[in-house]
């Protein structure tokens, strides 16, 4: 083992050169890589409705291709589900990642083509542990096993006898090579398995006994995971039952709630952390750094780049910058073009950089999930940060929430507020101070918020309602949404997602 986990050291490190390369020379990279998907589309339906063959520059890409979203994208994704080739991209496309980004009622369906599994998904796992290694060079992580909590898959109805899809994890385990399944845990029948109650079960009796030493999913169901094998164990750190876990691999959503109580759950002095970015649409990012926090946004996976400043969202003809255009601490939305057939974009999350030498930045929070009702620009960057460090400070400890505002007419002093739902693993020992101090400290993150709380003159102190444990699980079971990449939005700009929740948890009681 010990032999194998030289190997694998060894056989990752062979990819440095190449992100050296993106690193110091990232608008070349990211032209040529233009250029390429250009040339790869250009006689499918697509690229030859927008003539790609005589595009000779990012400037007239721009000009004749334009910016889109989901919807735009639709009528070609649901051709493709029927079997259609050629569409949005030239080669086959038989797998279609399901995605809601959030907990809406309607699904997407991503194309993924074997280019983006081999050249942005797969590269982004084996850069992953690439970074992991190259920042701890004593590790023996290869000498057991990476648990992935991954979601399921299903044959496409609509054309049974050629495609399928399901949860991007689903997909990428599904195509992986043979060989790479000697190095993950629990088996395939098990990690793809789509009842999560079962399959929690079944994942615990698969994997007490491994030697787990990485594990790789979303915050939420891998907390889960963890207590059902200290309930069946008797342990009360998981260091106890995998003595030789080292990495957590996350992404999904903000880690910063989850960041104590992961300490709580993984009491162990080599145990480490790495965020990464695996959007169903493509691998954006990675943490390089084991001393900082923000993402490296990955150049040469097959995803050309463009930012869009927020002002200019909802627009009909949006002004986009390359990156030699962006600036720092600006909050932008991602639109990306790639070697899926996905063509200028908007993927829906927001970015800010914090570095352009090279690019890293950090997630702030998706383009639809903001409170703005009374001015106060509320995001999920400062969301995050507050209730984390509320939590903190009064020993608390979260595993869901949501947050929604309370306009003027639904308030009986007349003055907006912000509600909260929150499920706490362990409740703070008195609320209104919780209260307080979460208020304090969106007041400190986000001055905008801090205005409009002034004197209580715009918005009054947030409502805080605390949930029973399992209302969100529930919740989600009950939208069909249970488990997989799919997650409890955090905050919105109406009141649908907590109306249904109270309106669940009332009829409850």
């Amino acid at each position: 083992m010990a032999l194998i986990n030289s190997l694998l050291s060894w056989y990752l490190k062979k990819r440095e050169p190449f992100i050296e390369h993106f690193m110091e020379n990232p608008h070349d990279v990211q032209n040529e890589l233009l250029t390429t998907l250009l040339d790869d589309a250009q006689n499918s339906e697509w690229g030859k409705k927008y003539d790609y063959k005589s595009i000779n520059s990012v400037k007239e890409f721009k000009e004749r291709v334009p910016v889109g979203n989901y919807e735009t994208h639709r009528p070609y994704i649901e051709r493709m589900m029927r079997g259609e080739q050629n569409i949005l991209w030239s080669s086959e496309v038989r797998w279609f990642a399901k995605s809601s980004g959030t907990t809406g009622s309607k699904s997407k369906f991503i194309p993924v083509t074997y280019e983006s599994m081999e050249i942005c998904h797969f590269q982004g796992g084996k850069d992953a542990l690439l970074f992991y290694v190259r920042n701890n060079p004593e590790t023996t992580i290869f000498n057991g096993k990476g648990l992935i909590m991954g979601g399921s898959h299903q044959v496409n109805k609509f054309n049974s006898d050629q495609s399928f899809y399901g949860d991007l994890s689903a997909v990428m385990m599904q195509n992986m090579p043979f060989w790479a399944h000697f190095f993950r845990t629990p088996d395939l029948s098990i990690a793809i398995m789509d009842n999560w109650d079962e399959k929690i079960e079944r994942m615990v009796k698969a994997t007490v006994n491994e030697d787990v030493t990485s594990i790789t999913g979303v915050p939420t169901w891998t907390i889960v995971l963890i207590e059902k094998l200290f309930e069946v164990t008797g342990k009360n750190n998981l260091s106890d039952i995998w003595p030789n876990i080292e990495l957590y691999i996350h992404g999904g959503v903000s880690f910063t709630p989850y960041r104590d109580k992961f300490k709580q759950l993984i009491r162990s002095s080599k145990m480490n952390y790495l965020e990464s970015y695996n959007a169903s649409e493509g691998f954006l990012g990675l943490q390089d750094q084991s001393n900082s926090e923000e993402m490296l946004l990955m150049l040469d996976y097959g995803i050309y780049f463009e930012f869009m400043p927020m002002e200019e969202y909802g627009k009909d003809h949006p002004t986009t910058l390359s990156l030699d255009e962006i600036e720092v601490d600006v909050n932008y939305a991602v639109v990306i073009s790639n070697n899926s057939g996905l063509w200028r974009y908007v993927i829906g999350d927001t970015v800010k950089f914090s570095d352009l030498n090279p690019f890293r930045f950090k997630i702030t929070g998706r383009t639809k999930h903001f409170i703005n009702a009374f001015g106060e620009e509320l995001v999920i960057e400062n969301a995050d940060f507050a209730i984390s460090n509320a939590c903190k400070i009064l020993d608390a400890h979260i595993t869901d929430y949501t947050a929604a505002p309370v306009y003027f007419t639904d308030n009986k002093n007349g003055i907006g507020t912000h509600e909260w739902l929150i499920e706490f693993d362990q409740e703070p020992h008195c609320i209104e101070t919780f209260t307080k101090e979460l208020d304090q400290q969106l007041k400190a993150v986000n001055s905008d918020y801090e205005a409009k709380r002034f004197k209580d003159m715009a918005m009054l102190q947030p409502i805080i309602r605390i949930m029973p444990k399992g209302t969100f699980n529930h919740w989600l079971k009950k939208n069909g949404k249970l488990g997989g990449q799919h997650k409890v939005p955090r905050l919105s700009n109406n009141r649908h997602y907590v109306d249904e929740i109270m309106k669940m948890h009332i009829a409850s009681i």
